[in-house]
């Protein structure tokens, strides 16, 4: 899972990050934060953790699958 860690604590629920990621990964909780629906889906492109303007994401470069390339 390439998503290591979503900090709660961190997360303001401001959405940016649900907006960020193009396989819809990241929804929202019932509390507003954000949490990773589908993990297994991540393929690390760090939009989330680069967009995430409380720094509440943490992505790991080793474990994200691979991106499909149309050729």
């Amino acid at each position: 899972m390439p998503i290591e860690k979503i900090d709660h604590e961190l997360c303001i629920g401001c959405g940016i990050c649900q907006d960020s990621c193009s396989l819809d990964v990241i929804y929202m909780d019932e509390s507003g934060k954000a949490y990773a629906r589908y993990p297994e889906d991540c393929v690390a492109c760090y939009s989330c953790e680069k967009d995430c303007p409380a720094e509440a994401i943490n992505v790991s470069p080793q474990r994200g699958r691979p991106v499909p390339h149309p050729w």
